[in-house]
């Protein structure tokens, strides 16, 4: 599956690169010094954007969009209820993508419909199919992927829209239609069912599955244009992409707010049969509060199974032990092979043999010791205790599953909550300084780095904090400090660190966190937040934005502070009290360096130290706004541009996990970029034309004698990784980073800098 984009000639693409980068650039460094907040009072109580945030929320929604018809998506929801969530948000989205669209009103209300009940023929997929926690069998998964004609088939007992039906049928046809048994392809598909085709694919990719973590946005987005023109419609894949970043959440509060407010009920009880609607679900009591609350603060692992193991409850600590994400497991039947249950001796128990099976049938606990697979495919120790649930009648209804990991190695997570403990106290807020942050940052990152694991750092700001000084006074605005400062540690686990980083900014480092596990848990402190009334701004409420990253390849802790400041100012600019993400986070396939080792004997040509070329899926615009986000991060210096060529000059950061010492140089080196769209066409398909971009990168030092140094080169692979990191490309087989011949693309580009005085010249007439 390639992308496929419209041609464009050469000297287009060069204009475009030197206009956008230049001025793109100079922009985005100028706003992460300077941000002007809006001082308007009537703005501080504005109210905050509707998501879906419980389940009353989600059945209001759900009566407003489907009225007298919501009994078939409750039905769904008692089958899967991951799968009813899932078509809920997509829904949404799709609500929001046809407003900004400006698409008709009977065709929106039809694509509303359709994706909100898409996945409805998932009631009659088996429960072993449906919840099985391994990968399917072919025969499992040719009953899954048929799933679509048994919901046609509900929707046809139930809707008198053929418009629902035909987008519903046809959103699993692909664009190239070589796949998804559809008599359509191409634009003959309806055009919902193109958009919901893509809405479909990009929750599916930034959620929790049982057999994958979420992906962030940039990488779905990635993912998205790697498959426009064979599965999506290419040029609605640009424009989901444009109107998905500028302002999702607006998008998903401007559908729920026209699904509450504006629906016509007229209209709405045209699609369906008339029937009753059911109950609102139990409002939960104080008891059931602090039991929640309880169970996921405990750092062993918690699991909830009923009588047929499938899976009610996976709390934090079981995340923690296993690896395996709670929204990705709920639901399925639990058995041993899913975390890899052996005994004391390490000898595999077969799923028919699962211990919770057998306490659930004699009704008695037990307690014994196990070993499970931990985070990375370790082993793991663990002292398991099996508890069955009785109801007043004495049946068995399930059973609790406790799991305390006896393994003599200190965890990750109690390294970083030491340093935690250790850390010095803002005195207002008695979270850490940004001093103690700063020292703190460069470990957190480097225990996770040697473990491999991911962690994710929150920034946020309090929205129009100005106005509530001058409004209310510097009192009341401590008093709206200490209590996100309060906020952000009710929601820490084991392993977090909350700190002030300055003013009303706090910053919370998430330990075994990736970057939409990151955006999940800002979203929730941001809903939060919103709701608490402030006595000392007589019961108002306060809103604030947040900046979510994570790790990845190439990254220094400067780096990545620079990024997460980088999306707090992108919800700062996009309305405020948000939460937008940055990053492609810490996939190893991004970033591993496979041609570059420290023992290699060949020379480099002329002063470089590294040549690297690339590829990207990506169309050459979207590289160029990726490469900003570098330029920004790095705080690099764009010293020459020239057609689709740009020299940028990185003064390299002091410290961090590179260097050994403080007192070590600051390396600073030029990297060279030349850019190359080109075409091209699969094998499976010849006759259609692809695009992709060609990324060739050359790597020397401002100072020629540096050249040699270890710190250096160090420094350049660095650099490499985290290109290759933002550009989310890979390599190009047979490449070398250390090879002497030139040509292609080597060619063009250093005839380019041949030709041209240096940019650092004078630079290096004055160092030397």
């Amino acid at each position: 599956m390639d992308h496929r984009t419209k041609p464009h000639s050469p000297s287009s693409h060069g204009t475009a690169v030197v206009d956008a980068l230049n001025v793109a650039t100079e922009g985005r460094l100028a706003e992460l010094s300077t941000l002007v907040d809006d001082l308007s009072t009537e703005a501080l109580n504005a109210p905050a954007p509707s998501i879906v945030d419980s389940y009353e929320t989600e059945s209001s929604l759900v009566q407003a969009r489907l009225g007298i018809a919501s009994s078939l998506y409750t039905a769904l929801r008692w089958k899967h209820e991951p799968t009813a969530q899932h078509c809920l948000r997509t829904a949404l989205c799709c609500s929001g993508w046809a407003e900004l669209m400006d698409l008709p009103p009977v065709m929106r209300d039809e694509l509303e419909l359709a994706a909100l009940l898409h996945d409805i023929g998932k009631i009659g997929v088996l429960d072993s199919i449906l919840c099985k926690p391994g990968p399917l069998s072919a025969q499992e998964a040719a009953i899954m992927d048929c799933h679509w004609l048994m919901g046609e088939q509900v929707l046809r007992g139930s809707s008198a829209s053929p418009g629902v039906l035909d987008i519903v049928r046809y959103s699993r046809g692909w664009f190239d239609g070589k796949r998804g048994h559809c008599d359509r392809h191409g634009d003959d598909l309806p055009l919902g069912a193109r958009m919901l085709a893509v809405a479909d694919a990009f929750d599916s990719m930034t959620t929790d599955h049982i057999f994958r973590r979420a992906m962030s946005t940039q990488r779905a987005f990635d993912e998205l244009f790697r498959c426009a023109g064979t599965q999506f419609d290419p040029d609605l894949v640009a424009i989901f992409s444009k109107l998905f970043e500028r302002d999702p959440m607006a998008m998903q509060s401007a559908a729920a707010r026209r699904w509450i407010g504006e629906l016509s009920p007229q209209f709405i009880e045209q699609q369906w049969r008339r029937g009753e609607v059911g109950a609102a679900a139990p409002i939960p009591t104080l008891d059931s509060l602090f039991q929640q609350r309880l169970i996921e603060s405990m750092h062993d692992a918690v699991i909830f199974v009923d009588a047929h193991r499938k899976v009610l409850r996976w709390n934090e600590g079981a995340e923690r032990l296993t690896g395996l994400s709670g929204c990705g497991i709920l639901s399925r039947n639990f058995i041993p092979s899913l975390i890899g249950m052996s005994d004391e001796r390490q000898r595999p128990i077969a799923d028919k043999d699962c211990p919770l099976a057998q306490a659930a049938a004699g009704g008695v606990q037990w307690m014994r010791r196990l070993h499970v697979n931990g985070r990375g495919g370790k082993i793991v120790a663990v002292d398991a205790q099996a508890v069955p649930v009785v109801d007043s009648d004495g049946v068995v209804v399930g059973v609790t599953l406790l799991m305390h990991d006896v393994s003599e190695e200190i965890t990750l997570e109690e390294r970083c909550q030491n340093l935690h403990d250790m850390a010095t106290r803002d005195p207002l807020t008695q979270v850490a300084n940004r001093a103690e942050f700063d020292r703190v940052q460069a470990e957190f990152v480097k225990a996770h780095r040697e473990t491999k694991r991911p962690c994710a750092l929150i920034m946020t700001d309090i929205d129009r904090f100005k106005t509530i000084n001058d409004t209310y006074g510097h009192q009341a605005g401590d008093e709206v400090i200490k209590s996100i400062a309060h906020l952000l540690q009710t929601f820490c686990r084991a392993g977090d660190l909350v700190a002030r980083y300055g003013g009303e900014e706090f910053v919370l480092l998430c330990a075994d966190c990736d970057n939409a596990t990151g955006a999940k848990r800002a979203e929730e402190i941001r809903v939060a937040f919103g709701m608490v009334r402030h006595t000392s701004l007589g019961q108002r409420c306060v809103t604030a934005s947040f900046g979510v990253t994570e790790v990845q390849p190439g990254d220094t802790p400067e780096t990545m502070l620079r990024r997460a400041d980088r999306a707090l100012i992108t919800a700062k600019e996009t309305g405020r009290n948000r939460v937008v993400q940055l990053g492609v986070g810490g996939d190893a396939a991004a970033g591993e360096d496979k041609h570059i080792t420290a023992t290699s004997k060949k020379r480099l040509a002329g002063n470089m130290l590294l040549k690297r070329e690339m590829t990207s899926d990506s169309p050459l615009e979207r590289n160029i706004e990726k490469l900003k986000g570098f330029v920004a991060d790095h705080h690099a210096e764009i010293t020459l541009t020239d057609r689709n060529r740009v020299q940028l000059r990185i003064g390299g950061d002091r410290g961090g996990p590179l260097f050994k010492r403080q007192s070590d140089r600051t390396i600073r080196l030029i990297i060279d970029l030349a850019f190359h769209e080109e075409s091209y066409a699969p094998e499976n398909n010849p006759r259609a034309m692809f695009k992709r971009t060609r990324i060739a990168t050359m790597i020397s030092p401002v100072k020629s004698r540096e050249r040699r140094t270890a710190a250096a080169m160090e420094r350049a692979r660095q650099l490499v990784a985290s290109l290759r990191s933002y550009l989310m490309a890979t390599d190009v087989d047979g490449v070398e980073a250390v090879a002497e011949e030139e040509g292609g693309l080597w060619h063009s580009i250093r005839s380019l800098f041949r030709g041209a005085p240096p940019a650092n010249a004078a630079a290096q007439e004055a160092e030397h």
